[in-house]
Formats: structure tokens, sequence, C-alpha cells
């Protein structure tokens, strides 16, 4: 049985880390692995916001 894609990722990333590592430390790479790939993901899909957008939405959120 081979391991699943996630299982050979950690099993990477674990070994990029240095050996003190904490389970902290270990837990913020997954997050941070896991939310990248959400948004590489995104886009992949077309879910993105252009420029103007973007600086629309923050105008509307900067105002007061």
């Amino acid at each position: 049985m081979q391991p699943t894609p996630a299982k050979e990722e950690v099993k990477r990333l674990l070994d990029t880390l240095p050996d003190d590592a904490s389970f902290e430390d270990i837990q913020y790479h997954l997050f941070v692995r896991q939310k990248l790939d959400k948004g590489l993901k995104e886009i992949e899909d077309g879910n993105t916001l252009t420029q103007e957008e973007v600086e629309e939405r923050m105008a509307r959120w900067l105002t007061p």
C-alpha cells in the first residue's frame, strides 16, 4: 500500500525541520502549508480578484 500524497508531504516537511522542532513548530508549518495549498487551488480554479476589486473592498473597510 502506497502512502497518500499528504502523508508523503508531511514526511518531507518533517525532514526539513530541525531535530529540536517542537510540536508547535510542526503544527505551524503544517498550517502554513495547508493555507498555501488552499490559495494555490483557489488561483487554479480562477477564484481571484483584480487589483481594482481589492482596492474597492479595502476602501470600504477603511472608510468610516
